[in-house]
């Protein structure tokens, strides 16, 4: 931990040193492309396709929330110009920007918004994000620019989570349908889709009608990169302007101290995790996952893999999140003495290829990590060395990110190594830990944790909701639904010859969703 403080100490000093070279006054010019890039392809590009950060790159360039979370965390006011809250909760008014126009010219109204909502919300059309909107009652439009939502109860997560879904236009999604839209997606965000090959690149450009202003760049390119080292020579080479994803963690610390980049080094908000299929008859038993854990040197992980530039995590809450964050769980220090007594209670014994078996089952699984990302692979394969040396077998696979993401929320696939955000400013995970909640991609059902979520919903009073979301990360260290690793210190470095961002950020990744039509580029 000592070399990670010095570390990060020494990025620090030159991270100052780089923005003292590439600050400018001149004003922002017109033209060009921004070029990203991203590990992996490009699914869909509507608002139930969120998630991976790099489709959310594009996804939130095309399309716009009423209100959504900024590089600083904070939230900000974009379709809707402002709303109110009814004393008792259960009434929330939008009040719409006017003079906002769709990419095909139409003009954004109140219908639009009910639409999304509706449409999203109704389990009948099976949409992931459909846990948002599970307290909506009724939308009322009063007129175009006032939309007036109905609730059941009181639900503290709308504004942050209902409120920030993307809007997509009535009359072009009611006719088209959803499968074609996510292919062919219509928005009102700052730049429009001219093509999307999901596995090489999706090209976006500039929408001049931009209620917020036409953006400065013509041209925004997300290119599919899978390769970390061919990632860091085009940065390098001037090929590309920023990665959505890290580099490996030598080149991270490399471009962090080099004054021709501009780094932002940020605490994740994101848990990296080993996510098991809990319905798998090896898995059900929670002395099995507990064991898992205690087979970990995660502090080695962190060591070896990722340079130390990360912390152990103890449950699905990053320690940043301070108000949150549950410091009293339950934790697992490294003891494979106590994983193997507890495999060997849950009657786990060692067959003759040294693999555990149980009822004529073997202690194996496989693992699922998104084809290319090399950042993570050797991560894999030192789990699975902790893993083996207690009789668990974990075979590895490369495997395209839609394809993991569809088999494990489908539940045929075993388990996926993957970074994700279980609550962040918003504490609330229903959409990822209720056993209705729509993605729960562990396939965990737990009565008490789906009552906990309900009540969170509810409850407007920050310090109860505390307690309640502090409870569920005690439940969650102790059950173990998913195998809980670390948190990264994330990196995002930039050209130089990208202009306008901002001098911090809490979230670099932000950058990428909230403020590229902002940006310019100084050749």
């Amino acid at each position: 931990m000592k070399f990670r403080s010095l570390l990060i100490i020494g990025l620090i000093f030159a991270m100052a040193f780089a923005v003292g070279l590439g600050a400018g006054t001149e004003e922002p010019r017109r033209g060009g492309t921004i070029v990203l890039m991203g590990h992996h392809e490009l699914a869909g590009l509507s608002p139930d396709d969120i998630g991976p950060t790099v489709t959310e790159a594009a996804i939130f360039n095309i399309h716009n929330a009423l209100i959504e979370l900024d590089h600083n965390l904070n939230f900000q006011p974009v379709l809707a110009k402002s709303y109110e809250i009814s004393p008792d909760g259960l009434t929330i008014t939008f009040h719409l920007r006017r003079g906002v126009l769709f990419h095909d010219g139409t003009p954004f109204t109140s219908a639009d918004v009910k639409y999304t909502y509706e449409f999203y919300g109704d389990p009948a059309n099976a949409a992931l994000i459909r846990g948002r909107f599970v307290s909506v009652d009724r939308i009322e439009t009063p007129d175009d620019y006032t939309v007036v939502v109905h609730l059941k109860e009181p639900d503290a997560t709308f504004l942050t989570l209902a409120a920030t879904t993307r809007i997509v236009p009535k009359h072009y999604h009611m006719r088209v349908g959803q499968a074609v839209y996510r292919t062919a997606p219509i928005g009102t965000g700052p730049f429009k889709l001219v093509e999307w090959r999901p596995a090489e690149f999706t090209l976006l450009r500039a929408f001049d009608d931009h209620f917020r202003g036409r953006p400065h760049i013509d041209y925004l390119r997300i290119d599919v990169v899978p390769e970390a080292t061919v990632r860091a020579m085009a940065l390098e080479m001037g090929m590309a302007d920023a990665s959505i994803w890290p580099f490996l963690v030598e080149d991270n610390l490399r471009f962090a101290a080099d004054p021709r980049f501009k780094t932002f080094i940020t605490a994740s908000l994101a848990v990296n995790h080993f996510r098991i299929n809990t319905r798998l008859p090896q898995f059900q038993d929670k002395r099995v996952r507990q064991a898992m854990m205690y087979a970990t040197d995660r502090q080695r992980m962190i060591d070896e893999v990722f340079a130390g530039a990360a912390v152990v995590a103890h449950t699905n809450k990053s320690p940043a999140l301070e108000f949150w964050f549950n410091p009293y769980t339950r934790r697992y220090d490294f003891n494979p003495e106590k994983a193997k007594a507890l495999l060997d209670e849950a009657g786990w014994r060692v067959g003759p290829d040294g693999i555990r078996v149980k009822d004529r089952i073997r202690l194996s699984f496989t693992l699922h990590v998104f084809t290319g990302d090399v950042v993570r692979m050797p991560q894999a394969e030192l789990m699975q060395y902790f893993l083996r040396a207690v009789g668990i077998e974990m075979l590895i696979t490369e495997t395209p990110a839609a394809v993991v993401t569809a088999g494990m929320r489908a539940g045929t696939k075993h388990a996926q190594l993957h970074n994700w955000t279980f609550g962040s400013t918003e504490p609330c995970l229903w959409i990822k830990l209720h056993s209705r909640g729509g993605d729960n991609r562990s396939h965990w059902s737990h009565p008490r944790v789906d009552e906990l979520l309900d009540m969170g919903r509810r409850e407007m009073n920050l310090e109860k909701r505390r307690a309640i979301y502090w409870e569920i990360q005690e439940i969650v260290a102790e059950e173990v639904p998913f195998l809980f690793m670390m948190y990264w210190d994330w990196f995002n470095s930039w050209n130089k010859r990208v202009r306008g961002l901002p001098e911090t950020a809490l979230s670099g990744s932000h950058i990428f969703l909230y403020l590229m039509h902002t940006l310019w580029i100084d050749e």
